[in-house]
């Protein structure tokens, strides 16, 4: 006879805890997000794209945690917002190449202080040394291999 395991309660939940967490950090964020006309992943693409410039949607799909068909929509989105430009890779015909334009670039810089604001005051709450752990062990979670 199998044994029976006991599932965890919810509160155990690493899932859950996990969920409850991101929405604890992003309830704050999303009434900045609201307030510059962006969602929570056209934000994500334009920060990627304000960071490190120019780049294909496979690599912004990377560095931004989007899979790609939900990108090609936000990159379509975020054309029509006049946010983003597209071209053809002069090197490669078959590859696109993102781009934020200055207005992108200004929804990103007029709302930092209050991005960084908001994440602060959560660092502060957590404590410094807490919230380093957390990020500590958070990356290392994301770092296991399957």
């Amino acid at each position: 006879m199998a044994s029976k395991i006991k599932n965890p309660s919810t509160t155990k939940s690493l899932p859950i805890a996990l969920l409850r967490a991101r929405e604890r950090v992003m309830w704050p964020i999303r009434d900045m997000l609201a307030n510059a006309g962006v969602t929570e992943q056209q934000w994500r693409v334009l920060r990627v794209l304000d960071e490190e410039g120019p780049m294909d949607p496979t690599s912004i799909a990377e560095r931004a945690v989007l899979l790609l068909p939900s990108l090609t929509r936000i990159l379509h989105k975020l054309e029509s917002k006049g946010l983003i430009t597209r071209k053809r890779d002069t090197t490669d015909r078959r590859r696109q190449i993102i781009t934020a334009t200055a207005e992108g670039r200004g929804i990103i810089a007029a709302n930092m202080d209050t991005s960084r604001s908001i994440l602060s005051k959560l660092r502060e709450d957590l404590g410094e040394e807490r919230h380093d752990q957390l990020i500590a062990l958070l990356v290392d979670l994301t770092e296991l291999e399957d």
